[in-house]
């Protein structure tokens, strides 16, 4: 059985105080999970483990049960008496957090303990600026540092021109152009890779996620495929693993994100140019939509900004307004915003009431 470090695992000092209340059990990694059961790596190797039921019926929600990249106690180090079992989840210092698209609030975390947030995109038809805006700002969100890979580059004729386009985008944030044709390019983003270090790898399906890690873990340990005949990959990936690299780093592959809700109600970082505009706008509640002397819409006239990045900026804020509530709660805050003039829809209620009633005794 191989031994493990928990250190190299990524296991920090701080997390120390968290384990005096669990003495004498053993603390392990999620590296997979797949149902009910967790695939956990621990100093004297791997064992597979479930949750505790006291564990089950305390969490408040699913996103106190374990994830890939949790640091959990378990009560044992091996399966020789049967599956070990989780008693614990440590403090998390990051989490990447997708919320279903559509009408469903549902929330999952994709992986937690994460030092970087690779998101993925590739240069032939899934090159969308407006889809790497939310996921820039969910990955912000996360406590990860997110960093953008363009990947087949040898399927692209103009790199400069996306380039140029995703500068607007990616403001503050590293972009690593790669082809699996080009081992240089492979080779450039293992300089955010070290012992101890933690990179998720997030995008849409087919991007090219898969291949990537593979070149990086110097085999095929996941499965690819081909393009389809629309230029765009197929789904292979379907569950969250954790791998160790042979310098230390730890990488986790997730499946193909073709939508993502946005589950933050802060997207300041992912649109820094358009907050620092704001800034210069005459009212301070200025919504950029029609205000006069409106920084931002100044700069859309001006060609400074895009009138596209300002609308998605408006339909994120919009979308991030509502996170968390369900679908009648939806409604009533779109009512009490369209009769905000008149304090709201209770209001607007009884001021109807009140004119009906008016009505009925001239």
């Amino acid at each position: 059985m191989n031994k493990y470090n928990l250190k190299n695992l990524g296991f920090k000092d701080e997390l120390k105080e968290e384990y005096r209340l669990n003495e004498g059990m053993y603390i392990g990694r999620v590296f997979s999970q797949s149902k009910n059961l967790y695939r956990v790596v621990c100093e004297d190797g791997e064992i597979i483990a479930e949750i505790s039921g006291k564990f089950r019926y305390e969490a408040k929600s699913s996103l106190d049960f374990p994830t890939v990249g949790d640091f959990v106690v378990l009560d044992r180090n091996n399966n020789n008496q049967g599956n070990a079992v989780i008693n614990y989840r440590f403090s998390r210092k990051s989490a990447f957090i997708r919320r279903a698209a559509g009408t469903s609030n549902t929330k999952q975390i994709v992986a937690s303990n994460i030092d970087y947030l690779f998101i993925c995109m590739s240069l032939n038809n899934d090159f969308n600026l407006r889809r790497l805006e939310r996921y820039i700002s969910i990955a912000w969100e996360s406590g990860a540092i997110p960093v953008v890979i363009l990947t087949k580059a040898d399927l692209c004729n103009n790199i400069d021109a996306k380039l140029a386009e995703l500068a607007s985008v990616a403001i503050g944030v590293d972009v690593e152009v790669t082809s699996n044709l080009q081992v240089d390019s492979i080779e450039k983003i293992r300089k955010y890779i070290s012992r101890e270090k933690t990179i998720a790898f997030i995008g849409s399906s087919g991007v090219g996620k898969s291949t990537l890690i593979n070149s990086l873990i110097g085999e095929e340990v996941l499965k690819t495929k081909g393009l389809r005949d629309d230029d765009k990959g197929k789904h292979t990936t379907t569950h969250r693993e954790m791998f160790i690299l042979e310098n230390g780093g730890l990488i986790i592959d997730t499946p193909g994100m073709r939508e993502l809700g946005l589950d933050t109600v802060d997207i300041s970082k992912g649109f820094s140019d358009i907050d620092e505009l704001a800034t210069m706008c005459k009212f301070n509640d200025c919504s950029h939509t029609n205000e006069p002397k409106c920084a931002v819409l100044k700069a859309v006239e001006n060609g400074e900004l895009s009138e596209e990045r300002l609308n998605n900026y408006r339909k994120l804020k919009k979308e991030s307004k509502y996170s968390g509530l369900d679908f009648k709660e939806i409604e009533k805050q779109k009512l009490d915003n369209m009769f905000s003039n008149v304090g709201g829809m209770k209001n607007a209620r009884k001021y109807l009431k009140a004119k009906d009633k008016r009505r009925k005794n001239i």
